[in-house]
């Protein structure tokens, strides 16, 4: 018998039981229509907003799933999950409220902004490891130890199953969907998504979307050799290997997996921000990502964005902003080689206000060596309305006989 053969994999009634069991304890959260990404994608866009739980994340619906399932025993005996994020607090949160205590495992590296919110929600946390590996490692060192339930972020039945029930709400809002697109980290949220949704409706797509810093799932489903790695902002699903159950669903029941560059990440971040006025973490900006790198793809179909969480550092979120503005021409940086003698400062600042720019950078330094002795390096940051204006204050600038080089121009 293969091994595939030996996995016991959730049904759609499983998934329908994990629904009456988070009743009332995890939000249903709204799946609305999204009318300007729609007109930005092509698709007619619907968004799950799962950033609007309890802990910001889908989480919630997996990790309760898990601990309703356990024996007395084993509420007594506590729990135990390793996790550097969203997985810890749905763990913390939902254990202290059904009075199970609970130890969390972390990487030495975690932001304490996150620790400390992992605390908040009640649990004994342990850093260990420099590495989400290594944490793993002294969580099931510590199980074993004190016999504690490790509850898995994806590779889980009862953690899979409760995924599935966001499929359930999602076809009852909208029967007519088309496509649903959800992040692939371990799989375990597309995995529960397909097994409810195929069920449902055989001929809706499911459209996992990975980042090509970390292609883990798409490599295994080509029985590739995995090379997964560095730094993305979509760290919720930076995973090196998926589940044994997540893989062998993913082959069963996933339609297609989607590739996205760190800067269609940021991007979606950003839109999720500007258009929907809601907050997405990279990971949950990975869906709508799918739909900016291959728009044809989802062209006219009716489409379920999986928003899967909104836990993201506010110091990165206000970065990606001004990152975005830059890809759009509409902040310029610009450096110019000027003589140094009173008034050219203001010659260069007076034709940027009279064209409408606004400055928002001045840097003077004399002391560069490629400089003539007689003269200073002048770079300038300024808002426009698009690239063409900023085409219109350049122009100007170089009529009056300064040379004007661009800087970090848009990619």
């Amino acid at each position: 018998m293969s091994v595939a053969a030996d996995l016991r994999l959730p049904t759609l009634d499983d998934v329908r039981a994990a629904a009456r069991t988070i009743a009332g304890a995890v939000m249903r959260t709204p799946f609305l229509p999204a009318p300007r990404l729609s007109q930005l994608t092509g698709a007619e866009v619907w968004v799950k907003y799962e950033n609007l739980q309890v802990t910001n994340a889908f989480k919630e619906r997996g990790a309760l799933t898990k601990l309703a399932s356990l024996s007395d025993e084993e509420r007594a005996r506590g729990v135990i999950a390793m996790s550097a994020g969203n997985h810890a607090q749905a763990v913390a949160y939902h254990a202290t409220r059904l009075g199970i205590p609970s130890t969390i495992v972390m990487p030495e590296t975690t932001p304490h902004v996150k620790v400390t919110a992992t605390r908040g929600f009640g649990a004994h946390v342990v850093l260990s490891g420099e590495t989400v590996a290594e944490a793993e490692v002294e969580a099931f060192r510590l199980a074993e130890r004190d016999g504690l339930t490790f509850v898995h972020p994806y590779d889980d039945f009862d953690v899979i199953r409760g995924q599935g029930t966001m499929a359930l709400e999602m076809l009852e809002d909208r029967p007519d969907l088309d496509t649903i697109v959800v992040p692939v980290g371990g799989g375990g949220l597309a995995g529960g998504l397909a097994i409810a949704a195929k069920a449902l409706k055989p001929r809706i797509e499911i459209v996992g979307v990975e980042t090509r810093l970390y292609p883990s799932l798409w490599a295994e489903l080509r029985d590739l050799p995995i090379h997964a790695g560095g730094t993305t902002l979509a760290e919720g699903i930076a995973v090196k290997r998926a589940g044994r159950l997540t893989l062998e669903i993913a082959r069963r029941l996933m339609d297609d997996l989607i590739l996205v560059e760190e800067a269609e990440v940021e991007r979606a971040v950003n839109l999720y921000l500007t258009l929907q006025k809601t907050m997405a973490e990279g990971a949950a900006g990975a869906a709508l990502a799918a739909l900016l790198a291959a728009p044809e793809r989802f062209r006219a179909r009716k489409v379920g964005l999986i928003l899967s969480g909104g836990n993201i550092d506010p110091r990165i979120l206000s970065s990606i902003m001004v990152r975005e503005l830059a890809r759009e021409e509409r902040i310029v940086a610009i450096r110019m080689i000027i003589p140094d003698r009173p008034g050219v400062l203001g010659e260069i600042t007076t034709v940027l206000g009279r064209m409408g720019g606004n400055i928002l950078e001045v840097e003077h330094s004399r002391t560069m060596l490629k400089v003539p002795a007689k003269g200073a390096t002048l770079d300038v940051v300024f808002e426009v309305r698009d690239g063409a204006h900023a085409q219109e204050i350049i122009a100007a600038l170089e009529a009056l006989d300064y040379v004007v080089e661009r800087l970090g121009g848009p990619r």
